[in-house]
Formats: C-alpha cells, structure tokens, sequence
C-alpha cells in the first residue's frame, strides 16, 4: 500500500477510482465540473494554461498541493491549510440514532444541507463519488457525512456537516466512525481532510482515532 499517493489525493483518485470523472488535461487531473470542483497536479512542475481551460467551464475551482502557477486572469481567493487524517483500525462507537443510506433516495436533502454550511465545496452530483449517510430528526436531515475522492487503496471521509442546532448530539461522531468502518470493511484506509484551524473537529476525529499524517494546502480559485 502506497501511502505517498495520499500527497497527492485528487491526482491519484482520478488516476484510479475516479477515473471516469476526471477532466484531464495531462499534467491537471481535475473532477468534472457538476461532480466535485478540486484537482491536483501531477508534478511541481504546470502552466497557467490548463487552469485557464478549466476555469472556462467552471468558475470557482480548488486545487490540492503545492501552489500552481497562474494567470491573471484569475483570483486566488484563498489558501486554506489543512491537516490530513487517517485512521487504520476499526473505530468503536455506539450509535444512538439511525443512519440512514441517502444515495438513491435524499440526493436533494443531503445536497441542501451541505451547501447551507460548506458552499461552493458540494455539487449535484459529488454523492455519485461515494456512498453518503445521513441522521434524521422529525423527518428532517439534520447531520451528513459520506465518501469523496477514492483510491484503489484509500477513500476520503468528507461532507461532515451537522445542522446547528444538533452540533451538541453527537451526530458527527456517530457518522463518521460509521462511514470510516464501512470503507476499512472494503479494503481501504479511510482518510480526511480539516481545517488546521477547526479544533473542534481535530478533537473529535483524534478520540475516534485519527492521526495527523500530513499538512495539505488548498488552494480556491475564481475567474475574474
């Protein structure tokens, strides 16, 4: 198992996985515009060129790595740092709600509340990347967190959102040594991606048993 390729997450899962959503401008691997707006680069080594050609069919875009090169045809909007996490034995959690499968069924519930906490990060179609799984209360979606870029070897646990009002209930916990349970059981090493800066949620996912593995840059572009 190659643990480097998780240096380059987004490359690797559209070199493997991913494959079929890939927008591929050789050195650029980048997720198709309606599925999931990030990419990364195959090397230290790109031109401003292949982020032009994106940015002509997606606006808003976030690139994983070192910083690319860049034209001025487009705004760094930020550069976000984030802690890399990944968990390598079975989490034990007891579950006090049922968790719910959303693909197939809750595709327009999930998609609503992301985008009300994370805009800009989910598209329509990024729950055809993984399997997603939800918490209800009174009918209503109230918590999220489901699979995004995959490897062969390794598949990302991401949309980790819970309404405000339940942040307190344990719900993130819940569902996410659930989602990270569900990909050990298929072979692989669950990872994730946080905020540096959220140290909430670093608590929450070192208790389930995360580590840090490394520091990850992301960079959110916007066409001028």
């Amino acid at each position: 198992m190659n643990f480097e390729k998780l240096n380059n997450p987004v490359f690797h899962s559209l070199s493997e996985t991913h494959r079929n959503f890939c927008q591929d401008y050789g050195n650029l691997k980048i997720y198709q515009p309606a599925t999931n707006p990030f990419g990364g680069f195959s090397s230290l080594e790109n031109s401003s060129e292949e982020l032009e050609k994106y940015s002509e069919l997606c606006s808003e875009f976030f690139i994983l790595g070192n910083k690319p090169h860049f034209s001025e045809n487009l705004h760094l909007k930020a550069e976000i740092i984030c802690n890399q996490m990944i968990c390598l034995d079975k989490i034990m959690q007891k579950n006090s709600e049922e968790i719910v499968h959303l693909n197939g069924k809750f595709e327009n519930e999930l998609y609503d509340l992301v985008q009300e906490f994370y805009p800009g990060f989910f598209r329509k179609n990024t729950s055809l990347l993984g399997n997603y799984y939800g918490i209800f209360r009174d009918e209503k979606l109230v918590a999220v967190t489901g699979e995004r870029f995959q490897m062969d070897d390794f598949c990302e646990v991401s949309a980790v959102v819970t309404h405000k009002a339940f942040e307190d209930f344990g719900f993130a916990r819940q569902l996410v040594a659930f989602v990270a349970n569900q990909i050990l059981e298929k072979g692989k090493i669950p990872f994730l991606h946080v905020d540096e800066k959220n140290i909430r949620a670093i608590s929450v996912y070192e208790k389930l048993g995360f580590s840090l593995r490394e520091k990850i840059k992301v960079w959110y572009f916007a066409k001028k």
